[in-house]
C-alpha cells in the first residue's frame, strides 16, 4: 500500500529503538518528529537523515510542552517508544522516586499523548498509534515490578481503547519486544557498559533496533481496514521468562 500518513510522532528518537523507527518512517517519505532528551542525538541524526526529521528535545513527561513545541501539527502516526528503568531491584527495595519515575515514563506518558493527539486522528478519520510494551508486560522477570506493571498496564489501554477507536478509523497496535540490544538497561547497571554487555547480550542473540522497526512499517502499510493489534517479537534464542532452555542432554 502506498504510504498516504504524512507526519509522525516518535517518543525516544534519540538512540536505539526510537532512531530506528525514525529513520524507517523518514526513508518512507513521512516527516517525524523526533522526540529525544539527547539534543547532539537528535542533531546528529537530522544530518544523517535530512529535512524530514525534525528534531524536537523535551521530556516525554512534559505533554504540555510537546504541545506547544507541535504547534498543531496534524500527526498521523504515534509511536510511543519513550521509557525506562532505572533500577533492577525488588520493589521494596527502591525508593518511591524511583517507582514513580517508572510508571510515569511507560504508562502516565504515553496516555497522556494518546490522549492529546487522538482528537485531531479521529477528526481526521485518520491515524495509527503504536504502543511500544515489552514481554515484561506479561511474563515474569525478577525485579521489574514497576516496569512490567506500567508496561501490562499500557497494554491493557491498548485493548479498551480498541473497542472506543472502532469506526473512526484510527488503528492501534502494542508492539511487545523481547531482549533487544540497546542501551535500556545501561542506568540499571550503574553505567557499566561491558558488564551489561556480559549478561544481557553475549549468549544468546538478541533483537536489534532495525528488528523493531521492521515489524512495525510492516503493520503500518497494511491495508486500512486491517489492524494488527498486538505483536510479540521475540529472540530466536529466548523464551518467555528470559531464559535459554537446552535440549535435553542424553542421559549415559
Amino acid at each position: 500500500m502506498a504510504m498516504t500518513y504524512r507526519c509522525a510522532l516518535v517518543t525516544g528518537a534519540s538512540k536505539g529503538i526510537g532512531a530506528a523507527i525514525a529513520a524507517s518512517l523518514v526513508e518512507e517519505g513521512l516527516t517525524v518528529y523526533a522526540l529525544g532528551r539527547s539534543e547532539s542525538s537528535l542533531a546528529e541524526l537530522a544530518t544523517r537523515l535530512g529535512e524530514r526529521f525534525r528534531p524536537l528535545v523535551a521530556d516525554v513527561r512534559d505533554f504540555t510542552g510537546i504541545a506547544r513545541a507541535l504547534g498543531g501539527v496534524e500527526i498521523d502516526v504515534l509511536v510511543n517508544n519513550a521509557g525506562g528503568i532505572s533500577t533492577v531491584r525488588p520493589l521494596y527495595e527502591q525508593t518511591a522516586e524511583e517507582t514513580d519515575e517508572v510508571i510515569a515514563l511507560n504508562l502516565t506518558a504515553p496516555l497522556q499523548l494518546i490522549r492529546m493527539l487522538l482528537p485531531g486522528m479521529i477528526e481526521r478519520k485518520r491515524g495509527h498509534i503504536f504502543n511500544l510494551t515489552s514481554t515484561a508486560a506479561s511474563a515474569v522477570f525478577p525485579c521489574t515490578t514497576g516496569y512490567g506493571a506500567a508496561k501490562a498496564g499500557l497494554s491493557q489501554a491498548g485493548r479498551i481503547l480498541r473497542y472506543d477507536l472502532a469506526g473512526t478509523g484510527v488503528r492501534l497496535t502494542e508492539i511487545a519486544p523481547g531482549r533487544v540490544e540497546t542501551q535500556f538497561y545501561l542506568q540499571a547497571f550503574d553505567g557499566d557498559a561491558a558488564g551489561l554487555q556480559e549478561r544481557m547480550y553475549a549468549h544468546q542473540r538478541p533483537l536489534h533496533p532495525e528488528d523493531v522497526a521492521a515489524v512495525l512499517l510492516g503493520a503500518l502499510k497494511l491495508p486500512f481496514n486491517a489492524d494488527v493489534a498486538e505483536i510479540i517479537v521475540s529472540p530466536t534464542d529466548q523464551a518467555v521468562g528470559g531464559h535459554v532452555y537446552p535440549s535435553a542432554t542424553p542421559s549415559t
